[in-house]
């Protein structure tokens, strides 16, 4: 960080944020944080999101043969639609 972390504005230490977080930092100490109630309404937005993404189900995959069973079923739906 270049910038004097008791002097950042809003847009740098939201740029830093990234950086901040994924060093492991504790963000909430941070002195810009503690001064800006629009900032720490972004860090706990930020931190919600990241906790219901945390339980999201798993996402699975589709069986390989979905959209072979697809493309059939669409066939077959137009064969009985066009009988000609």
């Amino acid at each position: 960080m270049t910038e004097d972390a008791n002097n950042l504005s809003c847009a740098a230490f939201q740029a830093q944020l990234a950086e901040l977080s994924g060093a492991g930092a504790y963000i909430a100490v941070q002195s810009h944080i503690q001064k800006c109630e629009r900032c720490r309404a972004l860090l706990a937005d930020l931190e919600a999101i990241a906790n219901a993404a945390r339980h999201l189900p798993p996402v699975e995959e589709p069986p390989d043969e979905l959209w072979e069973h697809i493309e059939l079923a669409i066939k077959n739906e137009e064969s009985c639609s066009n009988p000609g």
